[in-house]
């Protein structure tokens, strides 16, 4: 199938029209917000968020007996972010470490999750079904109501985002500097991760909770090695993000057995091991020519020996013999 027709098929095909939309959708929002998460070292509280989503989703369905899309991310968004904020007062409040806390916070929420799930499948109900898919996601049933919902979601922490621009900058590189100018700097970090959240929470059903972390983080790897500054760096990802979104929706659909949110993974992978190698400023290709090209410019090749002779006169008036030395 050559590049036109898989154009055309873009536009015309339901089915994939709809899945490549809704996984670009989430690789730009979660590429953007990812970025602050990368900078902030916070990489693994997504993996932590994207698990502790899953009892949320499970008690949204038994509340309501719906599985309309707002039903079940307004579950994932209340179930995350009361994680975020245990997570945050067992950091405040105790000696526990970051790490421990976020193994406890993670593996409390996901096994409450599997439970609920278990007990969920388990009634004499049918409208149970399809809620395991938010274990690994099946971007492949997504709905136009799906993208729907994501689209809106995404925008609306896309214009907080550039709303809080500035005092997000503070809060990821001088969050002291922030705190002594007046700003809420405990406020702006619930909101942050609250956005952070949204991001997670839009894409269980595409990518699942399992592999959500790694589009949090993966596009805003890849970002970071091709430049220093933030807004560029915000932007890229935001790119990376869609990239590996439309470019995992056009391969599962062209490979038989292929699932879209894993490969949608693999794709922001790849792209993170190119700019590893490829990036002109901390790309390892271009780091390891620059520091063979420094090696020999160090030394000095056997050419460029001078030997000089002193030219003293000898004790007869001729020259002294034996009297070289050279010179490096």
């Amino acid at each position: 199938m050559n590049v036109s027709s898989l154009i055309t098929m873009l536009f015309t095909d339901y089915t994939l029209r709809t899945v490549a939309l809704g996984a670009a959708v989430l690789g730009i929002v979660s590429g953007a917000l990812g970025s602050f998460a990368l900078l902030r070292r916070q990489s693994l509280l997504g993996d932590a968020i994207s698990h502790a989503a899953l009892p949320g989703v499970v008690l949204a369905f038994l509340l309501t007996r719906s599985k309309a899309p707002l039903v079940l991310v307004a579950g994932a968004m209340i179930a995350g972010w009361l994680a975020t904020l245990l997570f945050m007062a067992i950091i405040r409040s105790t000696r526990i470490k970051e790490d421990s806390a976020l193994a406890f916070v993670l593996s409390t929420f996901f096994g409450l999750g599997l439970a609920l799930l278990t007990f969920t499948q388990r009634l004499p109900d049918s409208r149970q079904a399809g809620l395991e898919h938010f274990l690994f996601g099946q971007a492949a049933a997504l709905m136009v109501e799906d993208v729907l919902t994501m689209s809106l979601l995404g925008g609306l922490a896309l214009i907080l985002l550039g709303v809080f621009w500035k005092e997000f900058k503070l809060l990821s590189f001088d969050r002291d500097f922030g705190a002594s100018l007046g700003f809420p700097m405990a406020a702006l970090d619930v909101l942050l991760t609250t956005l952070l959240v949204t991001a997670i929470v839009i894409g269980l059903q595409a990518v699942g909770v399992v592999l959500m972390s790694a589009l949090i983080i993966a596009p805003a790897a890849a970002a970071r090695q091709w430049t220093d500054r933030l807004g560029v760096m915000t932007a890229l990802s935001a790119l990376f993000g869609a990239l590996s979104g439309l470019s995992g929706a056009l391969i599962s659909s062209l490979v038989p057995g292929f699932s879209t949110g894993p490969t949608v993974v693999l794709c922001a992978s790849a792209l993170v091991l190119f700019s590893l190698l490829l990036a002109p400023n901390r790309g390892l290709i271009w780091n390891g020519l620059r520091q063979r090209r420094s090696r020999l410019k160090l030394q000095a090749p056997e050419s460029s020996v001078l030997k000089i002779s002193t030219g003293l006169p000898g004790p007869a008036g001729g020259e002294a013999q034996g009297g070289g030395y050279e010179h490096l």
